[in-house]
């Protein structure tokens, strides 16, 4: 009998056993408490973080949401760099913003700066450039201050992004694949590039309550989710 037990022991242990290859995580309550977390000062490249500064820095600006820029609306380029994590959709709403490029990314930093994001630096509006850097704990502030943003929530909420575009319907998937199957996220933004690795930051809801997580590094985009959840439920 007490060989059967210390078998179940140890298969219930191997399920909530996973080997995070994210090289800076943490994991906080909904007050921003520490939960666990690993090198969460450690600068890094963000990726498509980056996006999320990027919409705060447009939305920040009170635009016309419906105005068409190419063949898209603001709002729609809104959408598509958030849940599609468009590249080209973040560059036309930076490169729209008033006085252009250079001042949408000089906001982007000065934002970041007003927000006690001291190690955080932005180059450029996609996360294409490795020099856009930042740490897990800045992204913290990133993420409560994302979750103000009903555009952000919104995104971080569509499991399919749907445009119309003329007689044409063009649908998007989120790159985060678990929007709308389990979990309610208040803010959801991955990234993946070969200098940053894997990422994600999210705000979600769990059975033991709200929680926010960032990660950033994971061995590929394939790990990241998986990661992010298991240290949301398990951790």
């Amino acid at each position: 009998m007490k060989k059967i037990i210390l078998t179940l022991c140890l298969l219930c242990s191997n399920a909530f056993a996973m080997n995070i290859t994210a090289q800076s995580w943490l994991e906080t309550d909904y007050h921003g408490n520490l939960i666990e977390g690993s090198n969460i000062t450690e600068v890094r490249s963000i990726a498509s973080i980056t996006k999320l500064m990027t919409v705060i820095a447009v939305l920040d600006n009170e635009p016309n949401m419906q105005e068409k820029i190419g063949k898209y609306t603001r709002e729609q380029l809104i959408q598509l760099a958030l849940v599609k994590s468009d590249n080209d959709a973040a560059k036309v709403l930076c490169d729209n913003f008033p006085g252009g490029k250079f001042k949408c990314i000089k906001y982007m930093n000065e934002k970041a700066h007003s927000l006690g994001m001291l190690r955080t630096k932005f180059v450029e509006p996609t996360g294409l450039s490795p020099m856009n850097i930042s740490t897990a704990l800045d992204l913290l502030s990133l993420v409560f201050e994302a979750s103000n943003y009903p555009e952000i929530v919104k995104a971080s909420q569509t499991p399919v992004l749907s445009i119309q575009v003329g007689k044409k319907t063009f649908r998007f998937n989120n790159t985060n694949p678990i929007v709308g199957k389990r979990h309610n996220f208040i803010v959801s933004k991955t990234g993946t590039t070969n200098a940053a690795g894997g990422c994600i930051v999210m705000m979600l809801d769990t059975d033991v309550g709200r929680r926010i997580v960032i990660l950033l590094g994971s061995k590929d985009g394939k790990v990241r989710i998986p990661e992010a959840e298991f240290i949301a439920l398990y951790t």
